[in-house]
């Protein structure tokens, strides 16, 4: 059974890209409100004891809030956003962020996305959604936003609703896009820098209220420890920066929970240019969002994760990542890079698994000589090597010719250390040319990966790999992308123990339905696949 749990309040999100800039740029910044935490000290996440864990944030950490909620709703009992939308509001594209999730130009399509989640639940891609039945969900959208317009964050409340949670919406306030905190330096309508506003309320007590049921009065100043830790040590890969997120994270640990005290988790997410590692704008949202007070006194640790802004443009703000940057396709579902890492946090502190020390990952790429596609009839019949691999890379759907193409990759998996226990791998490509949408040909068509010890046939391609048996068919999914790269979910536990850790071990990617009428990909032209395995 699930714990019950808290809700927070969550930063802003300001703009989602580099196109929208312009909205999150306005009057200078106001004085700093007195500090509202201890200076941090170095440390790590170590186990506590947690009896409930609860997600919050602001605009784009809103986003990431709901996205945690839905994704891991079996572990996240409950989530608070302010200034954000429905859950998967992007579905991968940028404009779509921009014209349907922030402005309202473009209609946000609430019944699709509530029914893609059915579906991802169904196909085990997020917890299952019956969760979501009488969580506590919390939604601010001030009437002085122009950022993320009422209207989204609307379809953010009704979505909740749909799937049975207890949703309590604040739509009244005169507030621009901010997190709303008594220790705000803004005034409550402003939009801008540091996005914290002071609306002449406690909105902290009236989120906290919702997600726990009742609090108890914020101390006057915290006295807990603000640990700072190595995020590198949760991301996927090894490295926070290849993820847009910081080195430094941050959690407020009181000296209850510190002592044994069950106590509560909540999940803070900032917003757009609040992060940390932004131009430098430190732990200001730490110290303001007036969290660590009612820790003090409601036995909460509150966990601070940071993103952190590209050099490029694909996140230049310090978003986190909620339209699917830097080509992750699962960003808002199980495998997505940066819910991954957080919930490898959520999981230390839970004492869920060890902390991540001694690990690593190596990332190995297909073996050329090994690698090529096969085509064949839609039943199977009259199967082929594929043979324009060199021109244009490898093919997966239904080509011009009427026949059905899957992609064969071998990976050395003999390289993975020895002695190590592997905890997750997942493949990435690259798209290099297309015609069509073989996702939606038929409706939900889904990009599977097959998993063989050893090979399919002989190591080489060869015809009768278009239908030979796998050892684990289904292993992980590769969702729709119409440029740049895309990473699988997670390979399942049954997928990571058919690796051949003496030898090769081969992959098969093809569409589990033939599309009805051309539509087709072909993927890494100009490089190989690459499959990244972790382990401790």
């Amino acid at each position: 059974m699930r714990p019950k749990r808290t809700r927070v309040r969550a930063p802003r999100l300001l703009s989602a890209v580099a196109a929208a800039t312009a909205l999150l740029l306005s009057a200078p910044a106001a004085a700093p409100a007195e500090a509202a935490a201890p200076a941090p000290v170095p440390g790590s996440l170590t186990p506590y004891t947690i009896g409930a864990v609860y997600t919050a944030g602001v605009s784009s950490g809103g986003y990431m809030a709901t996205q945690l909620h839905v994704a891991y709703s079996g572990t996240v009992s409950g989530s608070a956003a302010f200034a954000s939308g429905p859950y998967d509001c992007a579905r991968g594209s940028l404009p779509t962020a921009l014209n349907a999730c922030m402005d309202t130009t473009q209609d946000l399509q609430l019944a699709q996305l509530e029914q893609t989640t059915r579906d991802w639940s169904a196909q085990g891609l997020v917890d299952p959604i019956s969760n979501l039945a009488g969580d506590p969900v919390y939604v601010f959208s001030g009437t002085q936003d122009s950022t993320v317009k009422q209207p989204v964050a609307t379809a953010l409340a009704g979505f909740a609703a749909d799937f049975g949670a207890r949703v309590r919406y604040n739509r009244t306030t005169a507030a621009g896009h901010a997190w709303i905190s008594p220790l705000g330096p803004n005034s409550c309508a402003v939009t801008q820098s540091p996005w914290l506003n002071d609306c002449g309320f406690d909105a902290e007590r009236e989120m906290l209220g919702q997600l726990l049921g009742s609090v108890a009065a914020p101390a006057a100043a915290p006295s807990g420890s603000l640990i700072r830790f190595d995020q590198n040590a949760y991301a996927p890969g090894g490295s926070a920066a290849a993820l847009s997120m910081g080195d430094d994270g941050f959690a407020y640990v009181p000296k209850s929970c510190a002592g044994g005290a069950t106590c509560t988790l909540l999940v803070a997410l900032h917003g757009c240019k609040q992060g940390y590692a932004y131009q430098g704008f430190g732990t200001r949202f730490v110290e303001g969002a007036y969290l660590n007070e009612y820790a003090d006194t409601n036995d909460m640790i509150v966990l601070y994760p940071q993103a952190a802004p590209t050099a490029t443009l694909d996140n230049p703000n310090g978003c986190w990542n909620w339209w699917g940057y830097l080509g992750d396709s699962a960003y808002a579902r199980h495998g997505g890079k940066q819910i991954e890492a957080v919930m490898g946090m959520v999981r230390a502190l839970r004492g869920t698994t060890p902390p991540p020390t001694g690990g690593g990952s190596v990332t190995l790429p297909s073996v050329d000589a090994q690698d090529g596609y096969v085509k064949a009839a839609a039943d199977g019949s009259g199967a082929a090597v594929g043979t324009l691999e060199d021109l244009y890379g490898f093919a997966l759907g239904r080509g011009t010719d009427g026949r059905v193409n899957r992609t064969l990759l071998s990976f050395d998996t003999s390289r993975i250390p020895a002695g190590k226990q592997i905890t997750r791998a997942y493949l990435s490509v690259t798209r290099s040319s297309g015609a069509g949408d073989p996702w939606s040909s038929p409706a939900g068509n889904r990009l599977l990966v097959d998993v063989r010890t050893g090979c399919f046939g002989g190591c080489a391609v060869e015809p009768s790999d278009w239908a030979a048996p796998a050892t684990v068919p289904g292993a992980a999914e590769i969702g729709a992308f119409s440029s740049g790269g895309a990473v699988s979910t997670d390979l399942s536990a049954a997928a990571l123990a058919a690796l051949d850790r003496s030898g090769t071990t081969q992959f098969r990617l093809g569409f589990a339905s033939a599309p009805a009428s051309t539509a087709y990909l072909f993927v890494n032209q100009a490089a190989p696949v690459t499959l990244t395995v972790e382990y401790r």
